[in-house]
């Protein structure tokens, strides 16, 4: 397997400084049951051991059958897609008009579930496989099994969530590993690295790309002279959990999802995440402070401080509360700066207000309603401590 065809690279791996990418032309269209090995061997003689194949998701779904058969046009044809895109859909991250960005029961972020109609005939559209690193895998093996030790990673395409343009990554991977850690290293100028990690199976599939193009017919690229790294775990590792996961709604959603936790605010809710405290602006200074600035009790100094955090929570709405505050150990009480049964209900709505500010700064809070007003009682998140405002005090409002 070292023929060389014309028009290709030639035999023989690429210099240490440099990578050579080949398109793979020839495999011609993939049926289901096809043997994606024997297809990529047979228009491609000239690999060798060591190269990085990156194929196409798309040819993979199709030799496992990963079809839907739809209408070739008019709303059934529709209907039947949006059908394929709930049963591929785990959740659902950001609409926008006819666009769903979702995430696959896979964990990938995907427009549509990385559901495609091209290169594919008009009555059918293809899924993604259903276990990509398990496929990658298997065609792994199979090369093996014809005498070829080769990475394997299967790519498909994928927007950016900050930049517009698309790339290819990997979906799945095998012999390779996914991340390439430089966390401990040290770079020229003696600075210790801590964050590092490169995607490096993502890399290979963006480079690969510029040779496979989209309408060309070319789903398999060679790249040659990427040092092996490793059998690895797959491309799985390169999804993000939810806890680590920063941006996981769209911008619309997270604030309809705020907005709607907000509305519905039970005893104890938290609407936000409990580091953010630790990341957020400044708190502001003046009356605010003074009117809501709680200090965590004695015998809680491992508890972090949220002094700050409940001062920005008050800041949020002071301009929107006209009820007279009274500050008391643990909490704020609200009550009404003048009679009436209107102003009782303004209060209620003025706790609701400061509740969901306070939530939404990851501090809980219990509602006490009685004749004369609201008692908020102040409760940091599970295990931080109880929070404690250490003084009493009037004011006329929260400014």
């Amino acid at each position: 397997m070292t023929g060389s065809p014309a028009g290709t690279a030639p035999v023989g791996g690429a210099p240490a400084d440099g990578l050579q990418i080949l398109p793979v032309r020839g495999i011609g269209d993939v049926t289901a049951g096809d043997d994606l090995a024997r297809l990529i061997v047979s228009a491609a003689p000239w690999i060798l051991d060591g190269d990085v194949l990156v194929v196409t998701s798309k040819i993979v779904s199709k030799a496992e059958g990963r079809l839907v058969e739809v209408p070739a046009d008019g709303p059934e044809r529709e209907e039947a897609r949006q059908r394929a895109l709930d049963g591929e859909t785990a959740r659902v991250v950001a609409r926008r008009g006819p666009t769903s960005i979702v995430q696959t029961h896979h964990g990938f972020v995907m427009a549509a579930a990385g559901i495609d109609a091209s290169n594919v005939d008009k009555t059918h559209l293809v899924l993604l496989p259903e276990d990509p690193d398990a496929s990658a895998r298997r065609l792994r093996a199979d090369l093996l099994a014809r005498g070829l030790d080769v990475v394997i990673v299967v790519s498909d395409t994928m927007g950016r969530a900050w930049r517009n343009g698309l790339t290819d990554v990997a979906l799945g991977a095998a012999g390779i590993e996914a991340l390439l850690d430089h966390r401990g290293q040290v770079d020229p100028y003696g600075n210790e690295l801590s964050l590092t990690q490169m995607a490096v199976v993502d890399e290979l599939a963006a480079a690969a790309e510029l040779v496979k193009g989209k309408c060309d017919r070319v789903p398999v690229a060679v790249v040659r002279g990427y040092p092996r790294s490793g059998e690895g775990s797959g491309a799985a590792v390169l999804i993000r959990d939810a806890e680590s996961d920063m941006f996981s709604l769209g911008t619309a959603e997270a604030r309809a999802d705020g907005l709607r936790a907000a509305a519905t605010l039970a005893d104890r809710a938290t609407l936000a995440h409990t580091a953010t405290a630790s990341v957020a602006p400044a708190p502001p200074s003046g009356a605010a402070i003074a009117a809501g600035s709680p200090a965590l009790s004695p015998g809680t100094a491992a508890a972090p401080d949220r002094t700050a955090t409940v001062a920005r929570a008050f800041a949020a709405v002071e301009t929107l509360i006209t009820a007279r505050v009274d500050r008391q150990p643990g909490g704020v009480r609200l009550m009404p700066s003048a009679g009436g049964a209107s102003e009782l209900i303004r209060v209620g709505t003025e706790a609701h207000r400061l509740r969901a500010a306070l939530a939404a700064e990851g501090i809980e809070t219990t509602a006490v309603i009685d004749d004369e007003g609201v008692t908020l009682t102040y409760r940091s998140s599970a295990g931080e401590g109880r929070v404690h405002d250490g003084g009493a005090e009037t004011t006329g409002a929260t400014r």
